[in-house]
């Protein structure tokens, strides 16, 4: 069996891999277990030098940890600006965000090619190598620059913008050249395969060849043949009902229960970013209040927002919005005894959100545009079964695509929003535990080891060579 190698932005600190949130650890950690093999990525470490220095390299069983430090420079310019006020804003469609710099391309290249000659020592002729997210798109090409001849995938944790979107970028046409580097691109939805698709028609001129949902697209573009195909990510659905199960016991879910007072709970739980749609979210709470008076004093929001990326001007401006918003909103309808939004810059751990979960009578996931939202998944695997709660969930979330159970929402749409919170607070325990079945049965037919296994299947079939 080949090695596994996986590159990623961030490798997941190795005491963590077991309190990993579900997500890209999860699926990585037990892959790499399976086969042996590296994961190999920035430290998540700045020094103020250049550095060229070696990868530290940690050994855990079959497992090979591999981490190179950033330069303050290097993670300006490549993190900081064309990764994530270039690429993160054009693949959330927010053409307007776009910083564009030619100075920050070059850095992104650079370390993408830092990176690449890095692994290539550590590489085996039979590897597998699966590269993660947008910021590492140019990874593949670097590796073929330097000669590496190994099967390679590539997966995107964020959506595919259509075509007319992505041209708004000064060298798309080299963007998607190197994305096509890979033998395997795999995407969160249809809807982002077809985006991709049509890029390569429309912009190339290229040739696609559509085998079915199951057996994706064949691309034929820079004299290259590929294979694009949508890969919804997933959770681990056994281990998170587990998990739930007795976190509704804690310590944190009991202070949380104790302090509703038998209100109900509306959670929503998202990194701060203006992609998640928290102002059109506070707006609906207040709206559902200001429709619905009979919910005044008797539900309460609770926001849990983390911060990231504090030094970037448009997150400072989004956190500012909210505290703002909440501020208002409790102004105008809060009572000596009750706040209606709890609005919260914290992150809290994967077993007590899994309380908070369980305890929520609502879970509201309404981003603006989404790649998928493993939330709006967490949420539905964490509810007791014979008394669970609704989720409301943006159309633009991939996981829409999977959960169509879910109350689908337009999250630009405030009134409509209000009303959809409306009618989970009152809808009937049967349509309740109807609808929450049906997302179980998709959540357990598809989990995050499907996912796993189906991405590394096709690598292993994709067009070689």
């Amino acid at each position: 069996m080949s090695r596994l190698v996986v590159v990623s932005n961030r490798v997941a600190p190795i005491d963590e891999g077991k309190q990993a949130a579900g997500g890209l650890a999860v699926a990585v950690l037990a892959a790499l277990k399976k086969t042996g093999g590296i994961w190999f990525g920035w430290s998540g470490t700045v020094v103020e030098e250049e550095s060229q220095s070696e990868p530290r390299r940690t050994d855990v069983g079959r497992l090979t940890y591999a981490t190179l430090d950033l330069s303050r420079r290097d993670f300006e310019e490549y993190y900081n600006g064309f990764a994530n006020q270039t690429l993160w804003p054009l693949f959330h469609y927010r053409v307007g965000l776009i910083e564009v710099s030619r100075r920050t391309r070059e850095g992104y290249k650079r370390v993408n090619g830092y990176f690449a000659e890095k692994l290539v020592p550590l590489l085996r002729p039979d590897d597998m190598v699966w590269v993660h997210d947008y910021h590492l798109i140019p990874f593949g090409e670097e590796l073929r620059q330097r000669g590496c001849t190994q099967r390679m995938g590539f997966f995107l944790h964020t959506p595919f913008p259509a075509p007319e979107i992505l041209v708004a970028l000064p060298n798309h046409r080299e963007l998607i050249r190197e994305l096509c580097a890979y033998d395997l691109v795999g995407f969160h939805t249809q809807v982002d395969l077809r985006s991709f698709a049509d890029y390569i028609r429309q912009e190339l001129n290229g040739e696609v060849e559509d085998r079915g949902p199951e057996g994706g697209m064949l691309i034929h573009a820079f004299g290259r043949t590929l294979l694009a195909r949508a890969f919804p990510i997933s959770i681990d659905t056994e281990n998170l009902v587990s998990i739930a199960e007795t976190a509704v016991r804690s310590r944190h879910t009991e202070r949380l229960k104790e302090s509703l007072v038998g209100r109900r709970l509306i959670i929503g739980v998202d990194r701060l970013d203006y992609s998640k749609g928290l102002p059109q979210r506070f707006q609906a709470f207040e709206q559902l209040l200001a429709a619905y008076p009979e919910h005044c004093n008797r539900v309460s929001f609770l926001q849990v927002a983390p911060p990231s990326r504090e030094d970037v001007p448009e997150y400072i401006a989004i956190k500012r919005e909210l505290s703002e918003l909440s501020g208002r909103i409790n102004g105008r309808f809060a009572e000596f005894d009750w706040v209606p939004i709890r609005y919260l810059n914290k992150s809290f751990g994967r077993r007590v959100l899994a309380g908070f979960y369980r305890t929520a009578h609502v879970g509201l996931v309404t981003p603006l545009r989404d790649g998928m939202n493993l939330v709006a998944k967490e949420y539905v695997a964490c509810q007791d079964a014979d008394d669970p709660g609704v989720l409301v969930l943006s159309t633009f979330a991939g996981a829409a695509r999977e959960l169509d159970s879910a109350l689908i929402v337009n999250p630009f749409d405030i009134e409509a929003v209000a009303d959809a919170l409306q009618r989970a607070l009152t809808m009937s325990l049967p349509e309740r535990k109807e609808r929450h079945a049906a997302m179980m049965r998709t959540l357990r037919s598809h989990d995050i080891g499907w996912w796993r296994e189906s991405y590394v299947d096709a690598l292993t079939r994709a067009p070689y060579g």
